[in-house]
């Protein structure tokens, strides 16, 4: 959640909330303590249960044993406890942050990552896991296969690491110093010399998918991963005063800025070779590409990395940058023929991967209807795309310049002299707003702090609509033909009734940590506003 949405969901409390402070906080606790007492399991939550806990998700259906470390999940309402223990002062809420931090240590792998999740029971209950639901997630290839190491996609270490960084620094409790230390060695162990990150460590070669070899060691920039990576060393930089940390911070900065791809195909791709640091395939619908939308996320990061350090080295390569995006772009009225929505003043329509080869865009479709029978493909055809991966983007190129000629205009010697990378820092705890990437509810109106204490029924819970469920997993016949020439789910989310990925949902209605972390806040935005 951004500064921007915390600024209006706080006025929109201001504004609508009739209820007392008193009646806030114990709708909170009555909150927490379902949520610690019954929906976790041994201080870890998944996303969505079923009231009845029949049926559980994590991003895949997850067994009742199971921790989820991908938001938003359990370091994410770890985050929310501690908030809520400095709105409130109840040591109620550091203690759940505690148990909370004991689960995640105890997913903690040796080498001092995690993987997406964990499983309580055992290791061979997780491989179980993967070779059932996880093979069968047609169009999330992640999961298709046990690597038995730890991962930086979808924020999965980050997120843990960071939580065990704040609540560390919350009562300097040597409990949990270890943990961080491992955690930080882990950063710094599967760092490249050229200071780019794998999307998995330690290194593994084991998992080549239809023809293509294992990507998991290529240098990540998708879903993250360098930018994320550097924000937690910067964190502990300038929290826990290691001046250690400063290279390796700057290496890997210096490593994304000389991932751009020479002209004429000036941008940045989602994933890269380590000997050659050229642009490299991931998934199925992930291809070898120079990603447009991945452009835009890095200009906007070189500008960053320009005003913590002054370097203007990091801006030389936007004007090129731009104008590779503005050679990318397709006629107007490809928009309405595809189904988009109108641009913007000034926005472009885009394919969003290029051929790093040949310049010419490619477009990501499938056919057939689960793992056995499925396939993706890219070809030259703009047409029936696959729905849960787009094929186009839009930017803004003007608007893009105008934040380098504002960026350009900065003190150079004062970004300099005021970087945090400067001197590194030893602090205390903070106030922490909740700000992770939870996405914003579609609706034009915000609840009500009353409607938000009123919707908690008797047993404490926050009864809600999950915005997306799976089939349940059935084995795939042996008969089924290893192919198909199948499109009637070439653009749906989801395949057949073997396929075990989420599809959207407009029914089913449970416990939801999302909803639970999104009324927290609400309700902690309103104590903090009455302050």
């Amino acid at each position: 959640m951004n500064r921007l949405t915390l600024y209006v969901v706080t006025l929109l409390v201001a504004l609508s909330a009739k209820a007392g402070d008193k009646e806030v906080e114990q709708a909170m606790r009555r909150a927490t303590q379902y949520m610690m007492d019954v929906a976790s399991y041994k201080g870890g939550f998944v996303w969505n249960y079923l009231p009845d806990y029949s049926r559980q998700w994590g991003e895949l259906e997850a067994w009742r044993t199971m921790v989820w470390l991908q938001s938003p999940s359990t370091p994410d309402i770890g985050q929310v406890l501690l908030d809520a223990y400095h709105v409130t002062g109840d040591e109620y809420y550091y203690d759940s942050a505690c148990k909370v931090a004991r689960c995640i240590i105890h997913g903690q792998q040796p080498s001092g990552g995690w993987n997406y999740m964990f499983d309580y029971e055992s290791e061979e209950t997780t491989k179980r896991w993967y070779a059932t639901i996880g093979r069968q997630a047609w169009r999330l290839e992640e999961f298709q296969h046990y690597y038995g190491n730890a991962t930086f996609d979808d924020e999965a270490t980050m997120h843990s690491a960071e939580f065990l960084l704040r609540i560390y620094l919350e009562k300097k409790d040597p409990e949990f110093h270890a943990a961080l230390q491992r955690a930080i060695g882990f950063f710094l162990k599967s760092q490249y010399e050229n200071g780019g990150w794998p999307q998995r460590y330690p290194l593994m070669y084991d998992h080549p998918f239809r023809g293509q070899a294992d990507y998991s060691s290529f240098i990540t920039i998708n879903d993250d991963v360098m930018p994320r990576n550097i924000d937690f060393l910067i964190q502990c930089y300038t929290s826990l005063g290691m001046e250690e940390l400063r290279e390796p911070i700057l290496r890997a900065m210096y490593c994304m800025r000389d991932l751009q791809q020479p002209l004429p195909l000036a941008g940045w791709a989602d994933q890269y070779s380590v000997k050659d640091r050229k642009p490299a395939h991931a998934r199925s619908y992930e291809p070898r590409a120079v990603n447009t939308g991945t452009t835009v996320a890095m200009i906007r990061q070189m500008v960053e990395f320009y005003k913590m350090t002054g370097d203007k080295s990091f801006l030389q390569g936007i004007p090129n940058a731009i104008r590779f995006l503005e050679r990318q772009q397709l006629p107007d009225e490809w928009v309405s023929m595809l189904g988009r929505r109108p641009l913007g003043e000034g926005d472009i329509f885009l394919p969003r991967f290029i051929n790093p080869d040949n310049g010419k865009p490619m477009y990501v479709h499938r056919k057939g209807s689960n793992v056995v029978n499925g396939e993706y493909y890219t070809d030259s055809i703009p047409l029936g795309t696959i729905a849960h991966y787009s094929s186009f983007y839009s930017a803004n190129p003007e608007a893009l310049r105008q934040l380098l000629r504002e960026t350009e205009a900065l003190d150079a010697k004062q970004l300099q002299e005021n970087s945090p990378l400067k001197q590194a820092a030893t602090s205390g705890p903070q106030e922490c707003y909740y700000r992770r990437p939870m996405g914003v509810r579609r609706q034009f109106g915000m609840p009500s702090v009353d409607a938000v204490i009123s919707s908690l029924d008797e047993q404490g819970r926050w009864l809600t609509v999950f915005n997306q469920i799976s089939n349940p997993y059935q084995p795939i016949p042996s008969t089924m033909p290893a192919s198909s020439e199948d499109r009637s789910y070439a653009q749906k989310m989801v395949g057949d009734e073997y396929d075990t990925s989420p599809y959207e949902n407009r029914s089913v209605k449970g416990i939801s940590t999302r909803t639970y972390i999104w009324n927290m806040v609400m309700l902690m935005n309103y104590l903090r506003n009455r302050k």
